[in-house]
């Protein structure tokens, strides 16, 4: 799949790891939409120019994902919509039982899974049944999806079932939906990023986040948006790279 001239939607793309693939993606020549619940996804698709539109969406919402899609496939004109980079997701952090002997909040754990996973689901659905329709471009395709996992999915600590179970449901989509779409010419891929500098880890305690840089084998250090972006555009590029999740993580396994 080419970059060039080719319109993508990305979710969560007001910060983190959604701007910085949206940021990239604009300098290889594509369009893309801004999807987020964020004001600044306005501000940030002012910075990236023309090419840049924003879409206010929950993931949960069939109605707004639909018509943030829409507004993609029509930014693309007669390419349509090429492909979805979904970054959009929330971390929870609660332990089965507390220090009082209190269980775990169910609805807690409910909106963690409907907004990792569901979330996932609802705009991976729309999303290909948009691409379905897309004329193949030279190579044969017709379009790309690349969720966002976890190490957690693999590696989950003390306080992330709910965040743990959310991405591993994440992963063990990608093989049977890239079977699925692999009919309409649609690959499907996941990324499993380790510890990144967003927003996300600025809830994080400054002494822990240290921690975590310093458990990295190497780069013994906090992953850069960047390079989440740079896989991302290797992923659209690779026709090979389908059906498979990447940990992106310098080599740590969580303890």
């Amino acid at each position: 799949m080419q970059v060039k001239d080719r319109t993508f939607l990305i979710t969560g793309a007001a910060s983190g790891l959604g701007a910085a693939t949206a940021e990239r993606l604009i300098a290889a020549g594509a369009c893309v939409v801004l999807c987020d619940l964020s004001d600044g996804m306005n501000t940030q698709a002012d910075q990236l120019g023309e090419r840049a539109n924003a879409c206010m969406a929950d993931i949960t919402s069939s109605e707004q994902m639909q018509q943030a899609i829409d507004v993609a496939v029509k930014m693309g004109g007669d390419s349509g919509l090429s492909g979805v980079i979904h970054c959009a997701g929330v971390v929870s952090v609660a332990k089965l039982v507390d220090r009082e002997g209190r269980p775990a909040d169910l609805e807690s754990y409910a909106r963690t899974i409907n907004i990792n996973l569901v979330g996932t689901f609802n705009v991976m659905r729309l999303a290909a049944a948009a691409m379905a329709k897309n004329t193949p471009e030279s190579s044969g395709e017709r379009g790309v999806i690349i969720n966002t996992a976890s190490i957690a999915a693999f590696d989950g600590q003390v306080g992330q079932c709910a965040y743990s179970a959310s991405k591993a449901g994440v992963v063990g989509m990608s093989l049977p939906a890239a079977r699925e779409l692999s009919r309409h010419a649609i690959r499907v891929m996941a990324i499993a990023p380790g510890v990144f500098e967003t927003p996300m880890m600025s809830e994080i305690p400054d002494e822990a986040a240290q921690a975590l840089a310093a458990a990295v084998p190497y780069p013994k250090r906090l992953g850069k948006p960047d390079e989440f972006a740079q896989l991302a555009e290797q992923i659209i590029i690779n026709p090979m790279l389908n059906g498979e999740v990447i940990r992106l993580d310098g080599g740590i396994r969580m303890q």
